[in-house]
């Protein structure tokens, strides 16, 4: 394992280094099993609940075959409950696999902006369910359509007792996802990589939650911004990944871009599935201007790499 300096030192210096995005490395990627191309509702956050049978129809005819879900404006499962939402999802001939959870009640980071809708107008966000006040009920909901995936979205991680808060609330769901048959993962952003205390969250997730129990979504471009090399991260810790998601990333690390049009190498990355445990990944795009542009573009992309 990865000591917390050296968790750091290696990471960063692989990224810095280019080892992650050297187009070099395209010719190790030998990929065999594909899972389906998957799609984050997030990407349609603000959108979807305007239209969600339309806009779930247009995702369909774009090419994309598995779901995730997201928190929604309308509440529940973007204004359903969870079985008529997956019987949608299934007429429209795709696959629900994950669904989002909060793990603490919503706050806004201190300085981030209210993301907005079609219009620029500051989104209305419900009181959202969580993990910490909600955990019971939202497992039960999912275990009884057969999901096979729980994520928590993000909790937080601003100080070391936040951090060993989460940990207690992300072992506790991992455990009502065991006996409820349901695999539970973490969803990183890059904060999670940024030393608390002379701490690395991330690895304490890691090295203090159990591995089978308790599993994670790797946000590879989060992760990347965060100064680290996923391949690294899939080689110390081999089979903790099993969900991906996949969105690209501007010269400047700050600008989400469509996969395929951004500057990061996905191809040694794919390479290192099976070194993962990955078994569904899906593209996302934080509030993109265009989101149908955007998966349009990243679906024909990835099929181009995946090829």
């Amino acid at each position: 394992m990865l000591q917390r300096r050296k968790f750091i030192k290696q990471t960063t210096a692989a990224a810095t280094a280019g080892l992650l995005l050297s187009k070099n490395a395209n010719a190790f990627f030998q990929l065999k099993d594909i899972p389906p191309i998957g799609l984050q509702l997030f990407t349609f956050f603000g959108i979807i609940d305007e239209d969600v049978p339309g806009t779930l129809k247009r995702i369909a005819d774009t090419g994309y075959k598995e779901i995730e879900s997201a928190f929604s404006k309308k509440g529940g499962y973007y204004g359903m409950n969870a079985a008529a939402f997956k019987s949608l999802i299934e007429s429209l001939g795709m696959a629900w696999r994950s669904h989002h959870v909060l793990g603490a009640p919503f706050k806004m980071p201190p300085g981030a902006k209210m993301p907005t809708d079609a219009k620029g107008q500051p989104l209305k966000i419900p009181p959202m369910r969580n993990l910490k006040e909600n955990m019971q009920e939202l497992v039960d909901e999912v275990a009884a359509v057969g999901l096979p995936f729980l994520v928590c979205a993000n909790t937080p991680i601003s100080t070391m007792e936040d951090i060993k808060s989460s940990i207690e609330v992300l072992h506790k769901t991992g455990e009502a996802c065991k006996k409820a048959g349901i695999q539970f993962c973490y969803h990183n952003h890059d904060a999670e990589f940024k030393m608390v205390d002379g701490k690395v969250p991330y690895e304490m997730m890691l090295n203090e939650l159990d591995k089978d129990t308790v599993k994670f979504e790797l946000d590879l471009a989060w992760a990347i911004k965060g100064g680290v090399n996923p391949v690294d991260l899939f080689n110390h810790y081999p089979g903790r990944f099993p969900l991906w998601h996949v969105k690209d990333l501007d010269a400047s690390r700050e600008n989400i871009m469509p996969v395929g049009e951004g500057t990061l190498d996905f191809k040694p990355i794919f390479a290192a599935a099976s070194t993962a445990g990955m078994q569904h990944f899906f593209v996302e795009h934080d509030m993109p201007k265009d989101a149908y542009a955007s998966i349009k573009s990243s679906i024909a992309n990835l099929k181009k790499m995946l090829a």
